[in-house]
């Protein structure tokens, strides 16, 4: 927590109030505590769960949601286009913008980057803190792996609410996922025009195939053309529902939360989020300095 906020200190911060927390319950109880607070401009360092949880409690206020990138896969910082290296980023986001992004809905949780299950969740599963800590970004292939040897296929039904699509029936499937944003799982991208603001999900799912589909698809991922790949159903809509042929957990940006069946829908603008002056997350956009002369406060740091 000291690194973290020395670093905003030197950004330009200076009536910083700090929180350091160690465990998942104390994360919660503190943004609840400090969201009610109503802070300005709320900056959260760590990984896209943390983000995440954060994201869920600062949703439809005119609190403004600032991330430093300190977890291992750091998608969410990487659509924001902030620099990967804490000091830059905090200079950047202190100094920056602020853009409304979108937020993915399922059911009453909410989603930053990407909502998945099958393969994904027996990724997660196996990929462990330790796996994490010894490898770093490339923990995720080796879990992919690991977890690819024990998946079980399954069926699923997509629904579209809105009727700008049929109904589709598809059956041995690798993964279904429904995209918010435009990075995940450690710098894949959804598809090559995913943005945080097009009002859109672009949702995906994977067949399985031969060992050689998978690992054409797998080539294709940094860049979101695996959308192409004959293996690979995607649409994109403002809602979904996905039901499977047996209740399946949920991956929700790498945290297990929820099972299917499950509605997942855009909400629009819900989010506003500090980012550089550089950044082409988003086009809705007014400067953080205007921000946080609004009332003359600085940030809150969790």
């Amino acid at each position: 927590m000291e690194a973290s906020r020395a670093v905003l200190v030197d950004a330009g911060a200076r009536r910083l109030e700090a929180h350091g927390v160690t465990s998942g319950e104390e994360l919660i109880a503190t943004l609840d505590r400090v969201v009610a607070g109503r802070p300005d401009l709320l900056i959260v360092g760590g990984g896209d769960g943390t983000v995440g949880a954060a994201a869920a409690r600062v949703a439809r206020t005119d609190v403004v949601l600032g991330v430093l990138p300190l977890g291992t896969a750091n998608d969410f910082a990487r659509t924001l286009e902030l620099s990967r290296d804490p000091a830059l980023a905090a200079a950047e986001l202190l100094g920056g913008k602020v853009v409304d992004v979108d937020l993915g809905r399922a059911d009453e949780r909410c989603f930053l980057n990407v909502a998945s299950f099958g393969l994904s969740v027996a990724v997660t599963e196996r990929l462990t803190a330790g796996l994490k800590r010894r490898l770093g970004p490339l923990a995720y292939p080796v879990a992919t792996l690991r977890g690819y040897r024990h998946h079980r296929p399954f069926g699923a039904r997509l629904e579209f609410p809105e009727g700008d699509h049929a109904a589709m029936e598809l059956d041995d499937l690798l993964q279904v996922a429904v995209g918010n944003g435009r990075h995940y799982g450690g710098g894949n991208t959804v598809s090559p025009t995913a943005s945080l603001d097009d009002d859109l999900l672009d949702v995906y799912a994977v067949v399985r195939g031969r060992m050689r589909d998978h690992v054409s698809i797998a080539r294709l991922l940094k860049d979101g053309t695996f959308i192409e790949h004959e293996q690979v159903h995607h649409v994109t809509t403002r809602a979904v529902r996905v039901i499977t042929d047996r209740p399946m957990p949920i991956n929700l940006d790498g945290e297990i939360a929820g099972s299917t069946p499950t509605t997942f829908a855009v909400d629009r603008n819900a989010l506003h989020v500090a980012v550089p002056v550089r950044s082409r997350a988003a086009r809705l956009e007014r400067l953080v300095s205007q921000q946080r002369d609004r009332s003359g406060s600085d940030p809150s740091e969790v």
